[in-house]
């Protein structure tokens, strides 16, 4: 069975025109910019607070590297 991971990368550009009619026939040709700008949206907040998730782990390994290094000398 294949797995959600490995299926995705394997779609290709006639499967993402595929997944574009299909998404034309379901939701209707009116809609589509609608949920298309949510999806958009949705994705760049995702990413921000992964972003912003990143960098707070970075600030934090970075104070325990200094304040091992103060401990050391």
């Amino acid at each position: 069975m294949i797995g959600v991971e490995n299926a995705l990368p394997n779609i290709g550009f006639p499967g993402l025109i595929l997944i574009l009619i299909a998404a034309l026939i379901v939701i209707g040709p009116s809609k589509l910019p609608e949920i298309g700008r949510a999806a958009g949206n949705s994705l760049r907040e995702f990413k921000k607070a992964a972003s912003g998730i990143s960098n707070d782990i970075s600030d934090e390994i970075a104070k325990d590297i200094e304040k091992a290094k103060k401990e050391s000398k």
